[in-house]
């Protein structure tokens, strides 16, 4: 499907999926969606790390670390495909949800299944706590070494899925880190929708 996505400006792809629900694709800073909560693409001990994990640790503030070393003294490492709800501290969500996404070995090692594993669970973890918005980086693409193309197969259909069954989610943000990967998200997006996934396409400006 020819998407005549815009050339040399950003842009918001939006995946109409139910009435009021949509999954939204954009370039940008995590840190600043004004969303219910925001995902966290966590290590298994919960400390700031490098890329968007570090990022989130810096814009929260020492709140946010103090409630993980809370929950890790609590209930011990996340296992990768696992996630857990903090506080967010300084952001403009009122939650963190850390997810802990598999490391890249070629694709062969169960690495989509527990790609899918983190967006299941970091989408009920929101709906049982109320949430109308969540926000989600794209998983394992940074230093994890996820193909970016092969982490849109797995994310884009498993959180309409899920939006979908949700009680109280209607806006999922699908965050991405640069122009490349929106990209890629949204080339996606157009070819599982010609491939059978029913829902509209609409293409707009960034929300800010």
């Amino acid at each position: 499907m020819d998407l005549h996505l815009p050339h040399g400006q950003n842009y918001v792809l939006g995946l109409r999926v139910g009435d009021p629900d949509e999954l939204r694709l954009e370039q940008g800073d995590i840190t600043k969606f004004p969303c219910d909560a925001i995902v966290n693409a966590a290590n298994s001990e919960l400390a700031a790390g490098g890329g968007v994990c570090g990022a989130i640790f810096r814009a929260a503030g020492p709140a946010l670390a103090e409630d993980c070393r809370r929950i890790r003294a609590e209930h011990g490492r996340v296992a990768p495909g696992d996630a857990v709800a903090s506080v967010a501290g300084r952001l403009p969500a009122s939650y963190v949800i850390h997810t802990v996404g598999p490391v890249w070995h070629g694709g062969r090692h169960g690495e989509a299944e527990v790609l899918e594993s983190c967006h299941r669970k970091s989408m009920r973890i929101a709906d049982d706590l109320g949430l109308h918005s969540i926000a989600f980086p794209a998983i394992s693409t940074g230093i994890f070494g996820y193909p970016v193309e092969n982490a849109a197969w797995v994310a884009i259909p498993t959180l309409i899925e899920c939006l979908r069954a949700a009680k109280n989610l209607v806006l999922v943000w699908l965050v991405l880190f640069d122009k490349a990967a929106l990209d890629v998200f949204a080339e996606v997006a157009g070819a599982q929708r010609q491939a059978g996934l029913a829902y509209e396409i609409w293409i707009g400006a960034p929300h800010d």
